[in-house]
């Protein structure tokens, strides 16, 4: 039957990614299937199309049906940044709660090769990684008297549940310079960007990375790789931006929600009734105006409640968004930086906010030490940013505070509170979400009953368990 229903693989150990592209690319203007366009495709033809279709007419849709699986290891944690970037691919990285880094596991920038301070850098870092081990084996021990082994657990579940917990607490001596390896899936329209930000970073390290991906996936993408390269309006945008002495103090508000939609609500539910409705915006608007609280209760009940709690809400909620100033920790936005539906603005990293200090490290009684060390990251972060700002970030731990702006409509932000509000997540960043979602209670009293932290703690009940000082 020539018109019955067909799905299946164009397996790419078969097929180079870009001959897949081209095959994908032909079937809008060819009648035949999938199978006989790629049998009559070969790497030379599919580097020919994607020279004259993607290079020269722009049609860069096409390369997007491209990817690749791309393996980088032994690079720092401050070049992932760059690294993760992009929006559209996908990322899993070394994580610094269930792993821990061996003694000089860190990057030493080849800016500072021939420096005065190249020592200096490397025994800031070495002291760091030193006191990171020492302190894990005597945090466990800590934990273990606070921590009793639950009923049915193994021993070894134990063990692991408590090494997991120690190594949330030290993590915050980890500099921004140790090694990382991360695993990268994207396709070749967002990878020629990602190729294009490396090549306009300030470091060397990142675009080194960039060039040796660059090299390694030209194997596969021949063509549609070949014309990344830097961009004068990148390198340029930094140094236009920077006003002169433009430097302020922290204040008390670490999570200002600065900006948002004050009709969020009616705009979501007319939105809703938009969609479901052959009626204008507008009339929708207006009915959702008129309509009396409990009207509204009733729909926002239908829109936000499911018996499946693992639902994923309507698109509508996107037609609100909310923006926060937000300064937390380096650890805790390094993993608010992974949800990447959202646009995140950060300053540079930098040893001038201040920094945390866990309150287990305190229980132990290694607060004058891990004090000295970060006193150390100070004296050593000034010399390096007299030399090169960009350099210094290098050497700044997890416990130092960074501040960014992020933006997200309500959809992103209901998944974030509840995934980086759950009782396995970092207790800095539970912090951070069960802030954001007092917040944007307050902006929405219809719908707040419905947006509930994962876990049935408090801000202070956080600051007051796990922070010694903030």
């Amino acid at each position: 039957m020539p018109n019955e229903l067909q799905v299946y693989l164009l397996d790419p150990q078969e097929y180079p990614p870009e001959t897949i592209a081209v095959a994908f690319a032909k079937t809008s203007r060819s009648p035949e299937s999938f199978k006989q366009i790629v049998s009559e495709l070969n790497e030379a033809k599919s580097s020919e199309f994607n020279e004259k279709w993607v290079v020269g007419y722009g049609h860069s849709s096409v390369a997007e049906h491209a990817v690749l699986h791309i393996a980088v290891e032994n690079i720092s944690r401050l070049a992932t940044e760059c690294l993760q970037s992009n929006r559209l691919a996908s990322y899993t990285e070394k994580s610094t709660r269930y792993q821990t880094w061996d003694a000089g596991a860190f990057w030493v920038p080849e800016e500072l090769h021939d420096s005065y301070l190249k020592q200096n850098y490397l025994d800031t870092c070495n002291l760091l990684l030193d006191t990171y081990r020492r302190f894990i084996p005597l945090v466990c021990e800590s934990l273990r008297n606070d921590n009793p082994r639950d009923e049915n657990e193994t021993e070894q579940a134990y063990e692991r549940r408590i090494r997991s917990m120690a190594s949330d607490v030290c993590r915050f001596l980890l500099p921004a310079s140790v090694l990382a390896n991360v695993g990268m899936t994207i396709n070749a329209r967002a990878l020629e960007h990602a190729l294009t930000k490396m090549f306009s970073h300030p470091l060397a390290e990142v675009r080194q990375i960039g060039e040796k991906i660059k090299t390694c996936a030209a194997e596969e993408l021949p063509t549609l790789l070949k014309y990344a390269e830097a961009d004068s309006y990148l390198q340029c945008s930094e140094k236009n931006f920077i006003l002169p002495e433009a430097e302020s103090p922290l204040g008390n508000v670490w999570c200002d929600l600065v900006d948002f939609d004050e009709d969020a609500e009616n705009r979501i539910l007319a939105s809703c009734l938009y969609r479901y409705n052959n009626i204008s915006y507008t009339q929708a608007l207006a009915w959702v105006e008129q309509a009396n609280e409990t009207e509204k209760a009733v729909f926002v009940k239908s829109l936000m409640e499911c018996e499946n709690k693992h639902f994923i809400p309507l698109r509508e909620l996107e037609h609100a968004t909310f923006t926060f100033d937000i300064t937390v920790d380096q650890g805790a936005y390094y993993e608010v930086k992974r949800h990447r539906m959202m646009t995140i603005t950060p300053q540079p990293l930098t040893a001038r906010l201040g920094y945390t200090t866990p309150r287990a490290i305190t229980a132990v009684g290694l607060d004058s030490e891990y004090n000295r060390c970060m006193e150390r990251v100070i004296a050593t972060y000034k010399a390096l940013y007299n030399l090169d700002r960009s350099i210094a970030t290098y050497v700044v731990p997890n416990a130092f505070k960074r501040r960014f702006l992020l933006t997200a409509n309500l959809r992103s932000l209901l998944h974030f509170t509840k995934l980086r509000s759950a009782a396995n997540a970092h207790f800095s960043v539970r912090r951070l979400a069960q802030q954001m979602c007092n917040q944007i209670c307050e902006t929405m009293p219809t719908f707040a009953p419905f947006i509930i932290p994962s876990n049935r703690e408090s801000v202070v009940s956080i600051e007051n368990k796990y922070f010694s000082n903030l």
